[in-house]
């Protein structure tokens, strides 16, 4: 089990997830948002988002800083081989 966190101020947890790719899947989801609320100038957020993947035991597994550029259109934060794809779509 794992558990996503945004951990920008006020820390909150967002979801959980059975396995390490759909919590992967989930902080994309999310930077995805993130993105599309700078693009809309709604809750931007000047030194970016913080967020993190945790253990059933809560300890930190990754931890990614998405800042949005809304100059161009959302690339996803998860490369292929984390996604388990070994570069194949």
């Amino acid at each position: 089990m794992f558990e996503i966190w945004e951990t920008s101020e006020p820390a909150r947890l967002i979801s959980d997830a059975g396995s390490l790719k759909i919590a992967l899947e989930k902080v994309d989801t999310m930077c995805r948002l993130r993105h599309d609320q700078a693009a809309a100038h709604v809750g931007i957020s000047g030194e970016g988002y913080h967020f993190e993947i945790r253990n059933n035991e809560g300890k930190a597994l990754a931890r990614l800083t998405y800042v949005p550029d809304t100059t161009r259109a959302y690339q996803s934060v998860v490369v292929d081989e984390l996604r388990g794809n070994n570069g194949r779509a």
